[in-house]
């Protein structure tokens, strides 16, 4: 498999690539203190008060909106012409914002907002994190838009994602702009903020998921054969980001039928992308050396986590803890995508893989680890344990209930060490890898 042609230094993207690791650094010493609270025998005895809703949030903004977005502005700016200045400007508003995220938990005494897609704290020093991140981010969107001296299809679909997440913007400014936000409760307030630039930012995610099983399949691709329908598919799963404005324009921001019209298009536009993700997938089983390497390997757990999240999002009914058990499927099913992307993308910066056959098995104990996970919260869901509670709160007072969550807490800390290892591997080849050539 072939990385992306070098046409201009690597440094920015680099740079991205290793702020999305660092993010998941943070966000991974925060796991433990999760999987300890929502585990039965330990929650009930972990001292620190309201210690999982605050973990909480800040684990979710690090692991999710800052990986996921970094590793995009990554993606946006290969193959792209460079400018320094916009570059670095973006990168360093990014990396401000991401380490006062980091440290907002212990800095002040704000409650933890458990608002859906971006949870916050009630404290300046996240609020101003968070600001920072996304105008860098931005940023660096607005130079993505640019065509890339790339392939039509890696070129449409980087554009695509970067146009979806600056009308994620554009939509969270109409909201910010529309609400009476002295009259409304912080939770409500900051959950209308959010609904719906959060749902019409998972079209970006979706659009990158494709991008990287593209590169990951390398020359098995089918991309390559049909370049035109490949682009035509592409531009199908775009389609729901084009149908928010109607959704404004139709409803009240703070109407029942503006959140039920966001999680429908969220449920059913979501499909636009399964004939796309279908051929690729397709394409990956059809093919021998399925787990030859790390990347390859990666993409096979990606597809199954993406497929399972994809499937559990059909059987939610009611409040309960069947919706994070899918929201954790597709977000793991991403997170392997751009974590074998990210090992494929290492000699492009001229840094070799270390540890190949730890990251080969990385992967596998993440994305594993992240089943049990999955299964034990869809399990535990069947039996009514809520979401967003810990401890006691979970009343797990029958036997079913203590296994599934058991079930979970144990896929919890698998993943983690799954986690742990994609960071050692990553940390050990770009910082002892030894330099390479930068390939082209």
């Amino acid at each position: 498999m072939n990385p992306p042609s070098d046409h201009h230094p690597r440094t920015g993207p680099r740079a991205w690539l290793v702020l999305g690791v660092y993010a998941l650094i943070a966000a991974g010493a925060l796991a433990l203190l999760l999987v300890a609270a929502r585990s039965p025998g330990i929650g009930e005895r972990l001292p620190w008060p309201d210690v999982f809703h605050t973990a909480l949030v800040v684990h979710v903004d690090l692991s999710v909106l800052v990986w996921f977005l970094a590793f995009s502005a990554l993606l946006w700016s290969l193959d792209r012409p460079a400018s320094p200045l916009p570059t670095w400007l973006s990168l360093g508003l990014a990396w401000a914002g991401t380490l006062l995220l980091s440290i907002s938990p212990f800095v002040g005494d704000g409650p933890p907002l458990q608002n859906n897609y971006v949870p916050v704290l009630l404290r300046p020093l996240f609020h101003a994190g968070l600001g920072l991140f996304a105008l860098g981010i931005l940023m660096q969107a607005l130079l993505g838009l640019r065509r890339a001296d790339t392939e039509p299809f890696r070129s449409l679909t980087t554009r695509l994602s970067a146009l979806t997440v600056l009308v994620a913007a554009l939509l969270f400014l109409h909201a910010f702009l529309v609400l009476d936000n002295e009259a409304l409760p912080a939770a409500a307030r900051f959950e209308y903020l959010f609904w719906s630039s959060g749902h019409v930012l998972q079209f970006s995610h979706g659009l990158m998921l494709l991008l990287c099983w593209h590169l990951l399949l390398g020359p098995d691709s089918p991309v390559h054969a049909r370049p035109a329908l490949s682009n035509r598919l592409a531009m199908l799963a775009f389609i729901p980001v084009l149908a928010a404005p109607l959704i404004e324009w139709r409803h009240a921001i703070d109407s029942a039928a503006y959140r039920l019209e966001y999680t429908q298009l969220m449920r059913f536009g979501g499909l636009l992308l399964a004939p796309l993700g279908a051929w690729l997938a397709w394409r990956y089983l059809a093919r021998p050396g399925r787990f030859r390497d790390a990347p390859r390997t990666a993409l096979g757990m990606s597809i199954l986590l993406f497929a399972a999240g994809g499937v559990l999002g059909f059987l939610i009914h009611g409040a309960n803890v069947v919706i994070p058990a899918h929201y954790h499927g597709s977000i793991v099913g991403v997170t392997l995508a751009f974590m074998g992307t990210a090992y494929l993308l290492l000699p492009t910066f001229g840094h070799r893989l270390v540890l190949t056959r730890l990251a080969r098995w990385q992967p596998v104990v993440y994305g594993g680890g992240q089943l049990l996970h999955i299964a034990g919260l869809a399990w535990s869901g069947g039996y009514g344990v809520q979401r967003k509670v810990a401890g006691g709160a979970q009343a797990l007072d029958t036997l079913e209930k203590t296994i599934a969550m058991g079930l979970m807490g144990l896929g919890g800390l698998i993943a983690v060490i799954g986690g742990l290892l994609f960071v050692v591997v990553m940390v050990g080849s770009l910082a002892r890898g030894g330099k390479l050539e930068a390939r082209s």
